[in-house]
């Protein structure tokens, strides 16, 4: 009987190099590094690593957009045992400076178009001893070709275990704080393992990952990608052209895309012209596609499967398969349209009441995941730890439902999540920013649908006496304060916010009043 084999992330980089050795792992516009390549530079850039003083399970942090560097840096950190910690370009100075101090990285890559940020933090930014320009040199901070250049060919005197923590996935938790969630060796694997299979990828692939790297899907879906020898083909911000153009050029077989990114490529005047033949498999993710949407990508995507992927940074949970998307099929094939689909392989779920007991079917509950793919728990962080880990379970603080036939689908979220355009904005961090401005007395922040972006993020004031702002006014002092892409949309002004019993503002009520006048 085979024995059970402890690996890692080091051991599937040298198997891909073995195996895939002359095809691409990576392409960038017209740039590629092969397999065999991304090896060599991840041992390299490892050592130059080591060189610096860093030693196992230290933290290296990454300031980027999608490049081919972020995958080789990415490599060097699973290589070697070091911990990876990204952090999200669109974030404001202050919340990128949050996330670098609690992560603690001891080195910080970082492209040149973020280098006036990084040098108005770095007296913030106790931990991190070297910098690291990858697209260019500063007199602080030299070019990741010269850093490369320090490294040892052969690698450091260090190789990553199943055991070791291999990333920190920063979120935004409940009270708007980043939490880094983390990941194993053994989880992530398992994970990448999984989504190569619910996503029916071949040797040959060429999957399109325009959503960052910094998110977990951008970074398990390319990673999934390689573990059948394909190439992950990286784009730095959504562009539906570019995407049209792409999949001609390279003839790409798996799309990654959120629903309302799907919308927006349908409504490209391109789209009837472009050559989309190659397009085997639609990835999409953040939320049901609309069924309006679907039918449409059916018809222009000819042939082409679809498969939704649900879960969150600590876990992957649910997937609707390609059998199951069937916009004119019966009525329940139609009303599996809205559902997340079913568990993952190897994962158990529930619904449960407050009570904690589970639901039964058609009954809301929240929703509680436990998988042998999942995250460790909170880095610094213990309190939130025992509060989502409980009884082995991960309490998602989303809300759910399942059919008689164990499909999932979403009632609500009690984090008060918003997902908009693909990204996920918690609204007690942008009450936070709306609470600073001098004229504001009380706010609720809520998502309002929207045909482009599926949610946008809609704010409700009310004013101190005395006191008024713009519309505009509102909108920009939150700019200044949090990420562009958290700021309300729009800002409704009322006399009173509506309250439960206990004092709360009743955003139930709010988001129907607000979702009906959209």
């Amino acid at each position: 009987m085979l024995d059970y084999l402890p690996l890692s992330f080091a051991d599937d980089l040298e198997q891909r190099a073995r195996y895939y050795g002359q095809q691409p792992a990576y392409t960038q516009g017209q740039r590629s590094i092969s397999h065999g390549q991304l090896l060599a530079s991840a041992r390299q850039i490892a050592s130059a690593i080591y060189g610096r003083g860093l030693r196992h399970q230290d933290r290296v942090g990454i300031l980027s957009m999608n490049s081919i560097e972020f995958g080789e840096i990415m490599a060097a950190t699973q290589w070697a045992g070091f911990i990876l910690a990204p952090v999200n370009f669109r974030l404001a100075a202050a919340e990128v400076a949050s996330i670098i101090r609690d992560g603690g990285p001891r080195l910080l890559f970082f492209e040149r178009q973020y280098q006036a940020v990084i040098e108005g933090l770095r007296a913030e930014l106790p931990s991190v001893e070297h910098y690291i320009c990858i697209d260019g040199e500063t007199p602080w901070a030299p070019s990741l070709a010269s850093f490369r250049a320090e490294g040892d060919r052969q690698g450091p005197p260090l190789r990553s275990r199943e055991e070791d923590i291999c990333c920190l996935i920063y979120t935004s938790g409940t009270t708007g704080k980043p939490k880094g969630v983390i990941w194993g060796h053994r989880e992530y694997r398992q994970l990448v393992q999984v989504d190569t299979w619910l996503c029916d990828m071949q040797e040959p692939d060429s999957t399109l990952i325009v959503m960052p790297m910094f998110h977990l899907g951008g970074m398990v879906i390319s990673l999934s990608q390689h573990v059948r020898g394909g190439c992950a083909c990286l784009q730095r911000q959504f562009e539906p052209l570019e995407v049209l153009k792409a999949i001609e050029q390279e003839k790409l077989t798996i799309l990654l895309l959120a629903p309302t990114m799907v919308q927006m490529v349908l409504e490209h005047p391109y789209v009837a012209e472009a050559d989309l033949s190659s397009v085997r498999t639609i990835i999409y993710s953040a939320a049901p596609m609309p069924v309006p949407v679907l039918k449409r990508a059916i018809d222009v995507f000819k042939g082409c499967g679809f498969v939704n992927l649900f879960g969150q940074s600590e876990i992957c949970m649910f997937s609707l398969s390609a059998q199951n998307h069937f916009p004119d099929g019966t009525e329940q094939q139609r009303k599996r349209l809205g559902s997340v689909g079913k568990p993952y392989p190897n994962l158990l779920a529930k619904v449960v009441d407050d009570d904690g007991n589970e639901c039964p079917t058609g009954q809301a509950g929240e929703i509680l995941a436990r998988s042998s793919a999942m995250f460790r728990g909170y880095w610094n962080n213990h309190a939130a730890t025992l509060q989502t880990l409980r009884d082995g379970w991960c309490h998602t603080g989303d809300m759910g439902r399942f059919d008689e036939d164990g499909f999932l689908y979403l009632v609500d979220r009690k984090k008060d999540m918003i997902i908009t355009g693909g990204e996920n904005v918690y609204s007690r961090e942008v009450e936070e920013a709306l609470l600073a401005h001098p004229a504001i007395s009380e706010c609720a922040v809520i998502g309002v649908p929207d045909p482009k972006w599926g949610e946008s993020v809609c704010a409700i004031v009310t004013f101190k006496t005395g006191q008024r702002a713009s519309e505009e006014q509102i909108i920009e002092h939150c700019r200044s304060l949090i990420a562009s892409y958290k700021k309300p949309r729009s800002v409704r002004v009322i006399d009173e916010l509506p309250k439960l019993v206990t004092g709360k503002v009743n955003k139930l009520e709010l988001r129907a009043r607000y979702a009906r006048s959209q």
